[in-house]
């Protein structure tokens, strides 16, 4: 069993133990929901979808790129501003073309090293995702959506070249394991840090007009909750 697999497996039971529902909170989604997605990516995983039928074909995985882009785009548009939306997608944007960089300057061997290319991806988008974006949702989007552009655009250039390399599977061939790791890698880095900074600064702020607002809350006037 590959590794994003197993790593969907431990978000699910983590989801079941009730340790994951602040995250959830920023993503929008509820127990069942989440649950549901992180099943279909798994059932998904098996499922190619054919995109073009030359040499080299290209097809695109259900589990590893079609269901992470969709819950990244609701997730967006449940962001509800305009600002969330544009770092979102830019995120996603740079992490996307770091990957892609990074992958043309250096050759990585499968056989050499001490970390397998696809986790070195993930590592590297999930952290970067979170640099850029600062909170849960972002950091999330950023990441998965940023590892499936770099994939896609392989495929791409693949298609556009001839090259005859096999054929093209976006999101599938170990990109799930990819897209998962950055992720989570993504999410784990702003829970830490997010709450290890509300430690530092003595916890919630519990002031008197804090305390008022909560009472009588006033309506926002625009923006969401950069965690």
């Amino acid at each position: 069993m590959s590794i994003g697999l197993l790593l969907l497996i431990g978000a699910g039971i983590l989801i079941l133990l009730g340790l994951a529902q602040q995250v959830l909170d920023r993503l929008y989604l509820n127990d069942k929901q989440a649950l549901l997605i992180l099943a279909a990516m798994v059932v998904g995983s098996f499922i190619e979808i054919p995109l073009y039928r030359g040499q080299p074909p290209v097809s695109i995985n259900l589990g590893g790129a079609l269901i992470p882009l969709a819950l990244s785009i609701y997730v967006l548009y449940r962001a509800g501003t305009a600002r969330e939306t544009t770092r979102g997608i830019l995120g996603a944007l740079l992490v996307g073309a770091l990957i892609y960089g990074v992958a043309k300057i250096y050759k990585f061997d499968i056989n050499a090293g001490f970390v397998d290319p696809q986790y070195l991806w993930g590592i590297i988008a999930g952290v970067t995702a979170y640099l850029i974006g600062r909170s849960r949702r972002l950091a999330f989007v950023g990441a998965t959506t940023g590892v499936i552009l770099a994939d896609i655009a392989h495929a791409v250039e693949g298609a556009l070249r001839g090259m005859r390399y096999g054929p093209s599977r976006i999101g599938g061939a170990g990109v799930l394991d990819t897209v998962v790791l950055a992720g989570l890698i993504g999410v784990v880095l702003a829970e830490i840090i997010g709450e290890s900074r509300e430690w530092l600064q003595g916890g919630p702020d519990r002031s008197s007009a804090r305390t008022e607002g909560l009472v009588a809350p006033e309506k926002p006037e625009g923006g969401a909750d950069d965690e």
